[in-house]
């Protein structure tokens, strides 16, 4: 399969007619009760992952219900979540090649468990180093690395759909560029 040419950072900029809601139906029904479901834009993601406040991480599956609770949706595909999550990723190494100095702190999104993902840029040893350098504890744990008490460090969300923290998106700001 050929690589696209075309960079991260204009990937970021497509939305593809995203965001689309619709109902579960078929096979997936029967997984997910006929749910209403939001394929999210790249540009949700990648917010969503901009706004963690220090201090704190994010999974997977919190993005994937902070933007259903946005787009008053039951659930956010899973499957679209994780790959923009790595697209978001891989523009935000891009614009730090360049010399960016504010970029997605991608590093703070793990995958659930607590595991820092593999796939996103220079692999796990770099985001270890990154998610050290933030204060959190990564240990490994049956050949993975994880970081540990990773729950305590969660955005999380109220049952009104709110964060625990008035405005999380504005609290702290982090150092412009990782030091590391």
């Amino acid at each position: 399969m050929p690589k696209s040419k075309l960079p991260w950072r204009e990937k970021l900029l497509d939305d593809k007619d995203l965001p689309k809601v619709s109902v579960t139906e078929g096979k997936p029904s029967k997984r997910w009760d006929n749910r209403t479901c939001v394929i999210p834009a790249l540009r949700e993601v990648n917010e969503t992952m901009k706004s963690v406040p220090i201090g704190r991480l994010i999974t997977t599956k919190e993005i994937q219900s902070v933007i259903a609770l946005k787009r008053k949706t039951t659930m956010a595909c899973p499957l679209n979540c994780g790959i923009l999550a790595w697209i978001a990723a891989n523009a935000a190494h891009e614009k730090e090649t360049k010399g960016t100095m504010r970029i997605t702190p991608y590093w703070l999104t793990l995958k659930l468990g607590g595991v820092p993902n593999p796939k996103f840029p220079d692999g796990v040893l770099v985001l270890k180093a990154r998610l050290e350098a933030e204060g959190f504890r990564v240990i490994t744990k049956l050949k993975k690395w994880l970081v540990a008490d990773y729950e305590s460090y969660l955005v999380s969300l109220t049952s009104k759909g709110r964060t625990n923290s008035a405005d999380w998106a504005s609290q702290k700001v982090r150092p412009a560029k990782f030091a590391g």
